[in-house]
């Protein structure tokens, strides 16, 4: 009974990144109209908790490994399950909010509703990078205290932002850039790459709670608590570029 602890988050994982998936799926475009009559449309508000269980999905993932080193039970079953709870709630549901937020970037320009669905697809490139990694990792056993390339679920977390800042943010910049249907082709060929490449990207794993041997992960958690506090969810991808080049900086000190 013991070793199945970690499978049950593991399975908890998959459940929330299900959920996530049913609420990026949902019809994402509300039509509004303004006092004046003038029709403006808009994200629906409820692909945030699409993000929600995203985020869920992640905290549960990172549990997940911890007790399963905690309690000594990592298993070949273990591993292959989480990979592929983490195709759903890091690979296909950010997926999908990419592509409605695709569609919701061409729909916004002058004719976009007729678009193809052909111009909308390459949102599911982040997916099949992202199947390629997690296949990657598993058998490739060099990748203890460090990756090699970003790993699945912070490139879902980044896309799971997207939402957030869009509701969240008031700045109408932020807003035109994350709707600029170029900047989302760019996140998602950037995103993809970074994922598939062998870059060396510290793992979140502490072999000892040493100051110096730990520092590039203490930096990150410094950044992380000031950027949530001064950019609310714009953090998000601050923190994912302070983590990319951290690992790249200290290269010698995150893949050790």
């Amino acid at each position: 009974m013991k070793k199945h602890i970690s499978n049950l988050f593991t399975l908890l994982n998959l459940f929330f990144g299900c959920i996530a998936i049913v609420f990026a799926l949902q019809n994402g475009i509300d039509v509004v109209y303004t006092k004046e009559g003038e029709q403006f449309i808009k994200l629906k508000e409820n692909i945030c908790l699409a993000s929600l269980f995203i985020a869920i999905a992640a905290v549960v993932d990172f549990l997940d490994g911890f007790v399963a080193r905690a309690l000594n039970i990592c298993s070949e079953m273990g591993k292959q399950l989480d990979s592929l709870a983490d195709m759903a709630s890091f690979g296909v549901a950010p997926g999908i909010i990419l592509y409605q937020f695709l569609r919701m970037g061409y729909i916004k320009d002058a004719d976009g509703i007729e678009a193809s669905i052909l111009l909308l697809l390459p949102a599911f490139i982040f997916t099949c990078a992202g199947a390629y990694r997690l296949a990657r990792f598993n058998i490739d056993t060099s990748q203890a205290y460090g990756f090699k390339g970003v790993p699945i679920p912070a490139a879902g977390l980044v896309v799971a932002s997207l939402p957030l800042i869009y509701w969240y943010s008031n700045s109408d910049a932020v807003y035109n850039v994350i709707l600029n249907k170029w900047f989302l082709y760019a996140l998602i060929i950037l995103l993809s790459w970074l994922m598939v490449s062998k870059l060396p990207i510290m793992a979140m794993k502490f072999k000892d709670y040493t100051v110096k041997n730990n520092m590039p992960k203490i930096i990150l958690i410094a950044i992380t608590l000031i950027s949530a506090v001064l950019l609310k969810w714009l953090a998000v991808p601050v923190v994912f570029i302070a983590y990319i080049i951290l690992s790249l900086a200290l290269k010698n000190k995150t893949t050790t």
